[in-house]
C-alpha cells in the first residue's frame, strides 16, 4: 500500500519532485520490504526519494532536519509501530515545517495530519475481539475462517490542506471515505 500512498500524495501535490520517506530502519518489514516497494514506485513516478531514518525518539527531529536540508517537497510516513507511538510529535513537526504528508493510519489525520490511506485498525481490533469471544465460548480456532482486510480507507483533513495552501482535487476528495473539515 505504500506505493498507493505515494501515488495519492502526488495526486494531491503534483509539483512534488522530491519525496521524503520516514521509516524505522530496525524493523525489517518496513526497512526492507516497504522501502523496496516505495523505491520502485518513486522511480516509476519519476520522483526523487529521500530515506529518513528514526528508530529512537531523539532521531525523529534529526530526520526532519534532514528533510528540510534536502528540500523535500512532501513526506511519506511508514506504517511502523514505533513511528505510530510518536504520532503527535511527527504531526507537530510536519505542521511546523509546513510539509504535505501522507500516513498509513487515520489517527494521524485525526491528530491534524493531511491524509492517510490504510487499514481501519479499529475495525480489525473489533474483529479480533469477536474472534476472541467465539473462542472463549468454545469454538476451536482451527474451525474459524481466516479473515483478511477488505477495506482500505482514504481520509483527508481539509483544514490541514487549507493551512498548507493545498486545494484538494475534487476527484480525490470524492474518493475519500472520510473528509475532516
Amino acid at each position: 500500500m505504500v506505493a498507493k500512498r505515494l501515488e495519492l500524495l502526488l495526486e494531491l501535490v503534483p509539483t512534488a519532485k522530491s519525496i521524503a520517506y520516514l521509516r524505522n530502519p530496525t524493523n525489517p518489514v518496513y526497512a526492507e520490504t516497504e522501502t523496496r516497494e516505495v523505491e520502485v514506485a518513486a522511480r516509476a513516478l519519476g520522483v526523487r526519494l529521500l530515506l529518513l531514518n528514526a528508530s529512537r525518539p531523539s532521531e525523529i527531529e534529526t530526520a526532519f532536519a534532514n528533510l528540510v536540508q534536502q528540500r523535500a517537497h512532501a513526506l511519506l510516513v511508514s506504517g511502523d509501530g514505533f513511528l505510530h507511538t510518536h504520532r503527535d510529535e511527527i504531526v507537530a513537526l510536519v505542521e511546523r515545517h509546513a510539509i504535505p504528508a501522507v500516513y498509513s493510519m487515520r489517527e494521524y489525520v485525526a491528530a491534524g495530519g493531511l491524509m492517510s490511506y490504510g487499514t481501519n485498525y479499529l475495525n480489525a481490533w473489533r474483529q479480533a475481539g469477536v474472534y476472541t469471544g467465539r473462542i472463549l465460548k468454545g469454538e476451536r480456532p482451527a474451525d474459524l475462517p481466516m479473515q483478511q482486510v477488505t477495506k482500505i480507507e482514504l481520509v483527508i483533513n481539509l483544514k490541514t490542506a487549507k493551512a498548507l495552501g493545498i486545494t484538494v482535487p475534487l476527484p480525490l476528495s470524492g474518493r475519500a471515505d472520510e473528509v475532516i473539515e
